[in-house]
């Protein structure tokens, strides 16, 4: 090390380290330090932190030589403009990489204007004791999204190589997420397969809709199966494929099974239960540890008004 933030790194002109030669420059890096994403070195190379024999390269191309000098430099992460809140978090899984958390309704997943604190961002900010630069950044690296009202199991990454490996398990499909939700009506199969594109909503900006691909839609797949039959009601488990937002919903309500309590896109009747949000929750998610490599499966428990509905609609539907 030359300094805390300086990485010196040799390319080797004998042997095995023959093969290293021949690479763009950010390719060899990321090769050499797999913690790094290639996107984040990338960005410290067109901002001159990389030195090739005492001099600067800001370019991401340049290919590697026989007994190149390099020396990387890591600027120390810049600290997020927002407030650590000491707020309590119900941890489902926690390790130096990872952390899954099961959310409860009403907590807004990242900060936004107009809502710049309260949220899981500033939580995790007062949990953790330190965090590494996802992307150079010092914020926790939220892998993907629940809505402020969806309770259940949302993954974080520690360090942006975990922040790389999940995205790519999303990306690949091979990280599992299962949804419970109580919605409208009974399906007359048991399962079924939802393939509808979604996209921004063409009038109310803060909504989203089915929308044909050619009008800006994205690819968005849900499966869901019948888990009990509650009268009019029906109580589903639901299978992302892809993860759009507000998928689950939109999806459900468009095949005619609205989420109950969902005031957006569902029927914004009273059902006789005090819910704190929509009855959708993140129930159970399956993933490769990202360094590790192990299966980890987190279940988060049900909230206390999704047990109390069903058990209303139990009674009610004898």
């Amino acid at each position: 090390m030359a300094d805390e933030s300086s990485i010196i790194l040799e390319v080797k002109s004998k042997g095995e380290f023959v093969k290293q030669i021949n690479q763009r420059l950010d390719i060899w890096i990321s090769e050499q330090i797999p913690d790094l994403s290639r996107s984040h070195i990338q960005k410290l190379i067109s901002q001159g932190n990389v030195k090739i024999n005492d001099q600067l390269c800001t370019s991401k191309k340049v290919i590697v030589q026989h007994d190149d000098r390099i020396i990387l430099t890591i600027p120390p992460p810049v600290p997020l403009e927002i407030e650590a809140n000491d707020i309590p978090l119900d941890i489902l899984y926690e390790d130096d990489a990872l952390l899954i958390i099961n959310k409860p309704a009403g907590l807004v997943v990242h900060p936004a204007p107009g809502h710049s604190d309260g949220t899981l961002v500033n939580a995790l900010l007062a949990h953790c004791d330190s965090l590494a630069g996802i992307g150079g950044v010092q914020r926790p690296g939220i892998v993907h999204r629940l809505d402020k009202d969806t309770t259940g199991a949302i993954m974080v990454a520690k360090t942006d190589q975990a922040y790389q490996h999940l995205q790519a398990q999303l990306q690949a499909k091979t990280a599992r997420r299962e949804y419970l939700g109580v919605v409208y009506g009974s399906p007359k199969t048991d399962s079924g397969k939802i393939d509808l594109p979604i996209g921004r909503h063409r009038v109310d900006r803060k909504k989203m809709a089915v929308t044909p691909v050619e009008r800006g839609g994205k690819v968005a797949v849900t499966h869901w199966e019948v888990k009990e039959r509650l009268g009019n009601f029906s109580m589903m488990l639901f299978r992302l494929e892809t993860g759009r937002t507000h998928q689950i919903r939109v999806h459900s309500a468009k095949i005619g099974y609205p989420i109950v309590g969902d005031t957006i896109y569902g029927k914004g009747r009273s059902v006789g239960v005090n819910l704190n949000g929509q009855a959708l929750h993140a129930w159970r998610l399956e993933l490769q540890h990202p360094v590790s490599e192990e299966l980890v499966e987190a279940i988060a428990p049900l909230p206390e008004d999704f047990l109390t509905l069903v058990e209303v609609l139990r009674r009610r539907s004898g």
